[in-house]
């Protein structure tokens, strides 16, 4: 990172950049240079201030990479955001495709102490989980889950809670869609995380997505961690309520007491995820969770980065780095369907920036998807996951998913994410469990004001503070001691039990 100045109020992140970022909110007339250019308006952290005239028609640079062109003349030190950046199209095809090396994982004694379970898998929590297969089974679920919690008799047993996982849909769908076919690996992503030491799967029983069939097709058959019933042939709620507050303490009772032990980063799995992003995310927190994210994957680890969305524009970087033609091709059929999805619902990718990323200084889709790129790193991209997909290959991956953190982030946990990290820049407040969510704060300001809900404080890069590498390391340690069992700042909180959002896609009849 290049400071243009010592104090440093702007600060350009390639020399080829024609564009730098306000580090605090810049009143007219403040030196945006050594030269002594001024500011030409009251331009707010996080934004764009330009560092040389750009004429209407010319790129737009920034992290060295075109993120639009200038809709009209622009003059140096004038603010540069939506009012004078037009998105620019991008076509990206395989012509002339070579692939990357695979990145090898180096030999490490580094751990991290977890629940190791009967399959191969390690829990970083040893929690018990209550799913719905449908709404009306929800009331049920959260229900005998808050007694349960209430009575603090799981907790004696040695576990850390029970978790309702509920959600709005599971009925009048057409079983041969693809929102259905989310819906069945979200569940079953869930009742085989390892972060569940056991689960209960509850259903009404007249509704499209039958529990036993979800069951079965699912390959769920290890009946000492799963048991399932319907509320109608139980008799009614308040006796399924009792039935399943029972069926748990049964089976955690038989269960023997579990005890976290040394387990290798080969069985960590961590979700990269942004949200509320700002001007800042991508020069602080998503480079700093990068190179978080090799670290992970030189000691063995795996990492997976979504929101489909919010790479357009960026998978150029993505594709370099893909280590066959066959995952590349994966990743440009995921764009390929989201440009005739978005467009049969009368929208288009560039509607993602959100306002609220706007305010906070991004103007484009460009823009966002290469910051948002910056969250994965720079290892081989080993395989490309469509929403829920259970993750086969280890290292680096991506999962497809729309841009709305909640349903990313369940995709991400289906497919086997035991860890969350999260940044913002605007300040996302969400816990994820049963993984437990780490918050990297984009910016000093934002981290100070909402100091309670954050981690770690990212801003310290743009403050001059810290170098991405020194936040990296300590993303990367305090991955391990959460994993480990340290609560991260929603668990504190005790946040979590409303994140669980499948993907709808399709008709509801």
């Amino acid at each position: 990172m290049q400071l243009i100045n010592n104090t440093p109020a702007v600060i350009r992140l390639h020399p080829q950049d024609n564009v730098g970022v306000a580090t605090r909110s810049l009143p007219k007339g403040m030196p945006i240079d050594d030269d002594s250019n001024l500011s030409l308006q009251n331009i707010d952290a996080g934004h764009k201030v330009a560092l040389k005239a750009i004429a209407a028609g010319d790129s737009i640079t920034k992290y060295g990479q075109v993120i639009g062109n200038a809709s009209s003349d622009i003059a140096q030190g004038e603010h540069v955001h939506t009012h004078n950046v037009s998105m620019l199209e991008r076509t990206t095809s395989l012509e002339g495709f070579s692939p990357a090396a695979m990145t090898n994982a180096d030999e490490s004694e580094r751990n991290f102490n977890g629940y190791l379970r009967s399959d191969g898998q390690t829990g970083t929590r040893n929690y018990i989980g209550i799913l719905s297969t449908v709404n009306c089974s929800a009331t049920v679920a959260k229900m005998a889950a808050e007694q349960l919690n209430a009575s603090g008799e799981v907790e004696a047993l040695g576990y850390d809670g029970v978790v309702p996982v509920t959600h709005g849909s599971g009925c009048a769908m057409n079983t041969e869609t693809e929102g259905f076919a989310f819906l069945e690996r979200v569940i079953a992503g869930y009742a085989r995380h390892p972060n569940f030491a056991f689960v209960l799967i509850i259903g009404l029983g007249c509704e499209t997505n039958q529990v036993k069939q979800l069951v079965e097709k699912s390959g769920l058959t290890d009946t000492s961690r799963l048991y399932y019933f319907n509320i109608q042939d139980v008799g009614g709620t308040r006796a399924s309520i009792e039935l399943a507050r029972d069926k748990i303490l049964d089976m955690a009772r038989s269960h023997p007491r579990a005890e976290r032990q040394p387990s290798p980063l080969s069985n960590l799995t961590v979700a990269l995820q942004c949200g509320g992003s700002d001007g800042y995310s991508g020069i602080t927190a998503n480079p700093a969770l990068g190179h978080a994210a090799d670290l992970i994957v030189k000691h063995g680890g795996s990492v997976i980065l979504s929101e489909t969305p919010e790479i357009y524009g960026a998978e150029h970087l993505l594709l370099d780095r893909a280590i066959s033609k066959d995952v590349a091709s994966k990743l440009l059929d995921r764009i390929a369907w989201w440009k005739h999805y978005t467009e049969i619902n009368g929208a288009e990718l560039n509607n993602n920036p959100s306002p609220g990323n706007k305010a906070g200084g991004l103007s484009t889709i460009l823009e966002k998807s290469l910051g948002a790129v910056a969250k994965g790193g720079s290892t081989s991209l080993n395989d490309v996951l469509e929403y829920a997909q259970p993750r086969t290959q280890p290292g680096f991956n991506f999962m497809d998913s729309p841009g709305y953190d909640p349903v990313s982030v369940t995709g991400q946990i289906a497919s086997g994410s035991n860890m969350v990290c999260f940044t913002t820049g605007r300040g996302s407040v969400s816990g994820y469990k049963p993984a437990p969510s780490i918050k990297l704060a984009t910016n000093t300001a934002m981290y100070e004001r909402m100091s309670e809900d954050m981690d770690i404080n990212c801003g310290v890069i743009a403050d001059g503070m810290a170098s991405v590498e020194e936040v990296g390391e300590m993303i990367f340690e305090r991955i391990i001691a959460v994993a480990s069992g340290e609560s991260s700042a929603s668990e504190t909180l005790g946040y979590g039990n409303n994140e669980f959002v499948p993907w709808m896609v399709g008709a509801v009849t």
